[in-house]
C-alpha cells in the first residue's frame, strides 16, 4: 500500500487549497481525484468573490417558498418532488435553523470565513503566481422592484454590522454609467469588497501550484471507501490502496457517500447549479451583477461571458435541464442589452455540496483522530476556498486558528 503523509479524498477547489497550505505548513500531500484537478462544481460557477453573500439560505420563509415553487421547475430555488427518505430528513432540519436566531449566527459565521477568504486571496494569488483573471471589481446587486429593494435592505442593515459594508445607487444615476443594462432598474446596490474571478483558470492554477511544491495529484482515482484506525487513514479506490497518517475528506456533494463508510452521517444535499459560458459580447457590464428578481448572475472576464445561478434538488440526476438554462437567458434578457454572446462556448450543470445549516464542515472527523473533513460550502466554495484551506492546515498541524472553527466543527450535528 502507497502510504503519505496528509493524503486528500478530492481534487476541487477546497481539496486543493487544503493541498497548497498544507504544503506551505510543511506537511507533504497527496490528493486522489475521481476524474480530473478541478472537474466539478467550481468549474463552471461564476467565479464571483462574495462576502455579500454571507446571508445563508436557511432564511425565515424559505422553506414554505421552496415547497411553492415545487410547481415551478425553472424556479431558482427548485425541489423536484421524488420519493427520498434523505432529502426529506435533510429538509426538516434544513426548516429547523429557518428562524431569525439560527440565520443570524450562521450569517456571522459565514461573514468571518468569507472576509478572511476576500483578505488572504490577493497575497495567495501573488505568492504562488495564479493566473486566473482575478479583479477587485466589486459586485453589483441589480433590481427592478422597488419593493425587492426596500424589503433587501434588512439584509444589509445585518451585513453592515458584520462590516460587509454596501452601496445603494440610485437606478437612473447608475444606467447612465452602465450602458450595458436595459431602462427600467429600480435601483443597484455595489459590494465593492467583492471580487471576481475565472474558476476554472484558477483550480487549475491551484493544481500546478500543488504539483510545483512538491504536491502529488492521482487522476482518475476514485474513492470508494475510507478506514480509519489509531495509525492513521486508508482510502481504498479503482487503482489501488492509499494509506494516509492523517486523512481530509473533501468530496464535495459526494461526500456523505464516502463519509459512510466510517459511521458518518454528513448532513449534506447535492443542489445542481447551472451555467452558459460564451463567447464575450461586444457590450458587458462593467462589473459582475447578480439580476436579483431572476437570481442570476453574470460574469464578463477578457476570456468570456457567463450566466449561471440557481438551485435544483434532484439528487444526483446527471442530466442537463434546457428548461433551467432557458431560464438563465431569459432572465438576463430581462436586463442587458446584450444577454449572450455570439458564440455558446459551454452548457454545464454542477452539485453544490450545501449542508443542513448552510455553514461549511470543517475540522475533525467525530470518532476519527486522524480522519478531518471540509466540505457543505455551497455555492461558496470558491469564495471559502483560501481560508478553508489556511484553517484545514491550522487544524491538522495544531497551530491556532487564524478564525474560529467552532461554527464550522463536523462535530456540532452529532
Amino acid at each position: 500500500m502507497s502510504k503519505s503523509d496528509v493524503l486528500i479524498v478530492g481534487g476541487g477547489v477546497i481539496g486543493l487549497a487544503a493541498a497548497l497550505a498544507l504544503l506551505h505548513a510543511g506537511r507533504s500531500v497527496r490528493v486522489l481525484e475521481s476524474g480530473t484537478a478541478g472537474c466539478g462544481s467550481s468549474h463552471g460557477n461564476c467565479g464571483t468573490i462574495t462576502p455579500s453573500h454571507a446571508a445563508p439560505l436557511t432564511e425565515p420563509g424559505a422553506v414554505a417558498r421552496a415547497l411553492r415553487w415545487m410547481a415551478t421547475p425553472d424556479a431558482p430555488f427548485y425541489l423536484k418532488p421524488r420519493f427520498d427518505p434523505a432529502l426529506w430528513g435533510w429538509m426538516l432540519r434544513f426548516a429547523a435553523r429557518c428562524n431569525r436566531r439560527d440565520w443570524r449566527a450562521a450569517m456571522a459565521a459565514r461573514a468571518a470565513i468569507l472576509k478572511a477568504s476576500r483578505s488572504a486571496l490577493p497575497e495567495w494569488i501573488a505568492r504562488y503566481r495564479l493566473d486566473c483573471e482575478f479583479e477587485a471589481s466589486g459586485v453589483d446587486y441589480v433590481f427592478r422592484d422597488a419593493a425587492e429593494l426596500a424589503h433587501f435592505d434588512a439584509e444589509l442593515r445585518a451585513l453592515e454590522a458584520l462590516g460587509v459594508t454596501s452601496e445603494a445607487i440610485d437606478g437612473d444615476a447608475y444606467l447612465r454609467d452602465e450602458p450595458a443594462l436595459l431602462p427600467g432598474i429600480a435601483g443597484v446596490v455595489r459590494f465593492s469588497g467583492d471580487a471576481r474571478l475565472r474558476p476554472n483558470r484558477y483550480v487549475a492554477e491551484l493544481a500546478r501550484a500543488v504539483r510545483g511544491h512538491g504536491g502529488e495529484i492521482v487522476e482518475q482515482c476514485a474513492v470508494e471507501a475510507i478506514t480509519a484506525d489509531a495509525d492513521g487513514a486508508t482510502a481504498s479506490a479503482s487503482r489501488g490502496d492509499f494509506g494516509g497518517r492523517d486523512l481530509l475528506l473533501a468530496t464535495g456533494a459526494w461526500s456523505p457517500r464516502l463519509g459512510r463508510s466510517l459511521g458518518l452521517r454528513i448532513p449534506v444535499q447535492p443542489g445542481k447549479g447551472y451555467s452558459i459560458t460564451y463567447a464575450r459580447p461586444a457590450l458587458v457590464p462593467k462589473r459582475p451583477l447578480v439580476l436579483h428578481e431572476r437570481s442570476v448572475c453574470v460574469t464578463a472576464w477578457d476570456s468570456g461571458f457567463r450566466l449561471g445561478s440557481t438551485m435544483e434538488f434532484s439528487g444526483y440526476d446527471t442530466s442537463l435541464n434546457r428548461r433551467r438554462l432557458a431560464a438563465l437567458e431569459r432572465g438576463a434578457a430581462e436586463f442587458l442589452r446584450e444577454p449572450v454572446g455570439p458564440a455558446k462556448e459551454e452548457e454545464w450543470y454542477g452539485w453544490r455540496p450545501l449542508s443542513c445549516d448552510d455553514l461549511p464542515i470543517i475540522g475533525r472527523a467525530p470518532g476519527h483522530h486522524h480522519v478531518w473533513l471540509a466540505t457543505g460550502h455551497g455555492m461558496l466554495g470558491v469564495s471559502m476556498s483560501v481560508a478553508t484551506g489556511q484553517l484545514i492546515a491550522e487544524l491538522v498541524c495544531g497551530q491556532t486558528p487564524h478564525i474560529d472553527p467552532a461554527p464550522f466543527d463536523p462535530g456540532r450535528f452529532a
